[in-house]
């Protein structure tokens, strides 16, 4: 019976390598610079941040980063960890670009609120109300007395 058991052992093991059986899937989660959400590449070394998946480039070496498979049909096809969903749900973003301090759902909703779930503005940011969309509920310090208003209350240039 040992036997038996070695022999079809090695017959699944043919047969998933062939791809006549699904594989189980990958945990491709991983941390990129920055600890952002990344994307593990097959050599399980390289973890590429979640907004280069789908992105026209190549980041890993066997190009899975890019494959039909997962970048099909955007966003349905990607991994969930990969993706963070607008408060309007025809919006989504890649989830490396959420509490990264830009606008980029368009509402805000990826940097504020319950769903972004990010914390106050960090060092490198001044909390003020911004006059542009681009920022949300802070603006970059190198923005700071620049000349230019960037918060409505004029903070970023006599305060910051």
């Amino acid at each position: 019976s040992a036997t038996a058991l070695l022999v079809l052992a090695a017959v699944v093991g043919l047969a998933v390598a062939l791809g006549l059986l699904p594989r189980a899937p990958v945990n491709r989660f991983c941390a990129a610079s920055n600890n952002q959400t990344g994307f593990l590449c097959d050599d399980r070394v390289t973890c590429i941040p979640a907004s280069q998946v789908c992105d026209g480039v190549s980041n890993c070496r066997n190009r899975e980063d890019e494959q039909e498979e997962l970048c099909g049909d955007l966003p349905r096809s990607l991994p969930g960890y990969l993706v963070f969903t607008c408060s309007n749900p025809g919006y989504w973003v890649y989830a490396d670009q959420r509490c990264n301090g830009m606008n980029d759902c368009g509402d805000c909703s990826d940097e504020m609120g319950s769903l972004a779930a990010c914390p106050p503005c960090g060092l490198e940011w001044w909390s003020c109300s911004p006059v542009l969309y681009e920022y949300c509920s802070c603006v970059p310090r190198r923005l700071c007395r620049d000349g230019v208003q960037h918060c409505l209350s004029w903070s970023d240039e006599y305060i910051c």
